[in-house]
């Protein structure tokens, strides 16, 4: 089955697809460019300004706060996955 690969603990698969989506709706960013290993400055074009968008709509989306630590973390799309997954109940 398809989907078994996608059943970790994490439901990292899950935080894809809406890490995703606020690359897409709200920066405007072409989904075909979306990967867990493409990085956010190099790959997508992402600035400073967006950076801080993603943050925002992430602190807002998911009622979390993110420090400026962990923002310094946020190197590719998998980074923002990883840190929802452990930080965000589903």
């Amino acid at each position: 089955k398809f989907l078994d690969r996608f059943d970790i603990k994490d439901d990292s698969a899950v935080w894809f697809e809406k890490v995703k989506e606020i690359l897409v709706e709200d920066l405007q960013l072409s989904e075909s460019d979306i990967k867990m290993e493409a990085e956010l400055i190099s790959d997508l074009g992402i600035n400073s300004l967006e950076l801080a968008d993603l943050v925002l709509l992430c602190e807002e989306k998911f009622d979390i706060e993110i420090t400026d630590d962990e923002i310094h973390k946020f190197v590719t799309v998998g980074d923002v996955v990883e840190f929802l997954s452990a930080k965000v109940e589903l």
